[in-house]
């Protein structure tokens, strides 16, 4: 949906997972991944990140339901749960320079940045570095 967008930007998108095999080429399968997806087996980068195990109520919690019977509306499936469900993911914003201009360490599953504020740090920062280059 915004990946011409991020493409235009110069962005470079790479998704982390801790579950290799069977599991991640499903989710490539499923979600039809384009970018590069990294098995952190070890969870080393999740817990750099403070990407720790959730609470149950994170993960079954009414934020993640609302999230399901969006998915059910759209016409998915919902599969059962597989590999640690309670480990929380987020999302890491790293600019050129290796300095993070965003990190959002989810409180569940459902618990995810707006895409429009992705890219309002993503632009700023591209307008920040033309304004620094003029």
């Amino acid at each position: 949906m915004h990946e011409n967008e991020l493409d235009e930007l110069g962005v470079k998108v790479v998704v982390v997972t801790f579950q290799a095999g069977p599991l991640a080429e499903a989710y490539v399968r499923e979600t039809e991944l384009s970018w590069p997806l990294l098995v952190d087996n070890t969870l080393s980068l999740y817990t750099a990140y403070g990407m720790e195990r959730g609470r149950m109520w994170d993960v079954w919690g009414p934020a993640s339901w609302r999230e399901y019977a969006k998915l059910l509306a759209r016409g998915r499936k919902l599969q059962s749960p597989a590999g640690d469900v309670r480990q929380l993911g987020g999302d890491v914003l790293v600019d050129p320079k290796g300095i993070v201009r965003l990190h959002h360490v989810g409180s569940g599953p459902a618990d995810r940045p707006p895409i429009s504020r992705l890219l309002g740090i993503i632009r700023q920062q591209a307008n920040a570095s033309s304004d620094n280059a003029n």
